[in-house]
């Protein structure tokens, strides 16, 4: 059978993305700056993140095995702790540094993009900080520092990533710090903080760099409220949507979201419904609604980007007591290594987020497997390279079918601290932590995932879409 050609959009990137506190070490111990996880660590509620990676010291030969698994983009964070570890007290030498990690990726040809707040934010701040009044100009400050400082070396920021994440998890999940349960209340209203903050941040960003691009970018959900509404609150104007017609408007683009989107579990109906009582479309973020409104600009979204993992909802919901790899899992919820690979939604999840004159980038995919005193294989049977096949190969599709696709960041270049844990592993390469920091040119199940990563990256760079079908396991 004939392979059609293939033709990647001009200036389509390949990447990987990373944060700070998950790669770079040195946070939260004696002497060292301190995030909003400080108190979770101290207490031993949470495995130390320790020295992480090191990436803060050995950037440049993980920078390298970015290059070496066929990247030519980047994606990190620039960590508000590290450069104002005190309030008031910005710290040079810190956003110096991050200038040099830039300054080493544009020289290896990986075209950066930098994120100003991932899950972490100053210990002096307070757990509640998105909670706060004060919070959405207090960021939009500290953006102005970062990226004053580094606007030079890069020209695309993400200014919060994952807000619908970051707030479940913190108010309703309990599983960030301040690790609240179902706190419905507190959830939405540091929801409507940060996509507020983002609102000043963009005008901020554009004040000084003009051509830079800037979004936040969701996780995608198969609930209207817990994804799409974030963004569609941006596009509105574009739109030509006055206020009072936005609530009407936003009840016909939740109609045809979820007309979109395959028939959901009957669990999912129920979250819908559930969620929509308290999420109550303009009404639900009314802060966010009058920066959006007041705003110079007519919309303060330039590029629709989103991270793909598995957007049903109620896929993340077992009963405790259900078996997972290397036990059972007394809670009620999959953990990360369990969560199904789902690439035939990425092209829906490419499509619902595309808009006319905007691209669409991909900048976390990604898949678990667990290590815990040794490596245990996925209960599925998946592994990485299937996984980078498949994934890939949606982004194919979604090309194919005229989706302008303009980059996709997989997640991530090496093993890293997971939120409080070292047990989940996503990693192109493994990381054997037991005697220092360990790189394998293996990934932790045995695979040569960055070896089949830039085998794929190659073949669709030159047209050859066979590669996705071709890719060797050693």
């Amino acid at each position: 059978m004939t392979v059609p050609p293939f033709n990647l959009p001009e200036g389509f990137r390949f990447g990987v993305a990373t944060a700070g506190f998950q790669v770079e070490g040195g946070f939260n111990g004696p002497g060292q700056p301190r995030n909003n996880w400080y108190r979770w660590e101290a207490s031993g509620r949470i495995e130390p993140s320790g020295i992480a990676l090191d990436f803060w010291n050995r950037y440049e030969e993980q920078l390298d095995r970015a290059v070496a698994a066929g990247c030519d983009a980047f994606r990190l964070s620039v960590e508000w702790a590290r450069c104002e570890p005190a309030e008031g007290e910005i710290d040079a030498k810190a956003l110096d540094h991050y200038a040099a990690i830039l300054d080493a990726c544009r020289d290896r040809g990986l075209q950066p993009v930098v994120t100003l707040h991932h899950f972490t934010h100053p210990a002096w701040l307070g757990e509640d900080f998105w909670l706060h009044g004060h919070a959405p100009e207090r960021f939009a400050s500290w953006a102005r520092i970062a990226v004053g400082h580094l606007m030079g070396r890069c020209q695309h920021w993400v200014t919060i990533n994952e807000m619908n994440i970051l707030a479940m998890q913190s108010y309703f999940a309990g599983t960030f710090p301040p690790g609240r349960l179902l706190a419905a209340g507190d959830a939405v209203r540091a929801l409507d903080h940060m996509l507020t903050a983002h609102v000043l941040t963009y005008r901020e960003i554009h004040h000084l760099q003009p051509g830079a691009l800037v979004a936040p970018n969701n996780y995608a959900f198969s609930i209207y409220e817990l994804d799409r509404l974030l963004t569609d609150l941006l596009l509105a104007r574009r739109y030509q949507v006055d206020r009072q017609n936005l609530r009407e408007w936003l009840t016909d683009r939740r109609s045809s979201y979820y007309a979109s989107l395959p028939s959901p579990p009957l669990a999912d109906l129920f979250f819908r419904r559930l969620v929509a009582t308290l999420v109550p479309l303009d009404r639900a973020l009314p802060r966010a609604v009058a920066a959006i409104y007041e705003s110079p600009h007519l919309c303060t979204l330039d590029v629709a980007q989103f991270d793909y993992y598995d957007p049903i909802i109620s896929h993340h919901l077992r009963l405790p007591g259900h078996r997972t790899a290397g036990g059972r899992n007394w809670l009620p919820g999959r953990l990360l290594w369990d969560e199904h690979p789902n690439p035939g939604g990425l092209v829906e999840y490419s499509r619902l987020n595309h808009e006319p004159g905007m691209q669409v980038w991909i900048v976390e995919n990604g898949m678990c497997n667990r290590v815990n005193g040794r490596s245990y294989q996925r209960l599925d049977g998946w592994d990485r390279v299937r996984y980078l096949q498949a994934n890939l190969a949606a982004v194919v599709r979604a090309i194919d079918i005229g989706i302008p696709l303009g980059s996709y960041f997989h997640w991530t270049l090496g093993d890293n601290y997971e939120w409080g844990s070292y047990q989940p592993r996503f990693g192109l390469y493994g990381v054997d932590r037991r005697h220092g920091i360990q790189w394998s040119h293996l990934d932790s199940m045995g695979k040569n995932a960055a070896g089949a990563f830039r085998r794929i990256v190659e073949g669709l760079r030159a047209g050859d879409r066979s590669v996705l079908g071709m890719i060797p396991d050693g």
